[in-house]
């Protein structure tokens, strides 16, 4: 067997198989937070029931904000509404960019009935 195939059916086996859980738990504390940040649950493997469990989690999240946002008096911060689960092939949402002060003194201008 070459080492390019056994490589090949260890990034194939389950995140739960033995040999994955050996290797997550060999690694610094260090390389643990970088896999976390830099990861990318987009391109892993679900199967349906992984599929299904992200979309419960999502509905009740999103039963959780609107009960949260229903039943507050309006006065304080409003909560931010929960995100979705990251799912395979789905790349994430692009952060916004804040507005110039250029883009909002041109918006200013055109909101109070000048021309851009």
């Amino acid at each position: 067997m070459s080492s390019r195939r056994l490589r090949v059916l260890i990034q194939a086996l389950p995140p739960e198989s033995a040999t994955m859980t050996a290797m997550r738990n060999a690694l610094t504390a260090e390389d643990y937070e970088r896999q976390a940040r830099n990861g990318k649950p987009e391109e892993g493997r679900w199967s349906m029931s992984e599929q299904l469990l992200a979309g419960i989690s999502d509905g009740i999240r999103e039963m959780q904000y609107i009960l949260v946002v229903a039943n507050s008096d309006g006065k304080g911060r409003k909560p931010r509404r929960p995100e979705p689960i990251r799912r395979p092939g789905v790349a994430p949402k692009q952060q916004r960019e804040p507005m110039s002060d250029v883009a909002a003194e041109r918006l200013f201008k055109l909101i109070n009935g000048g021309a851009a």
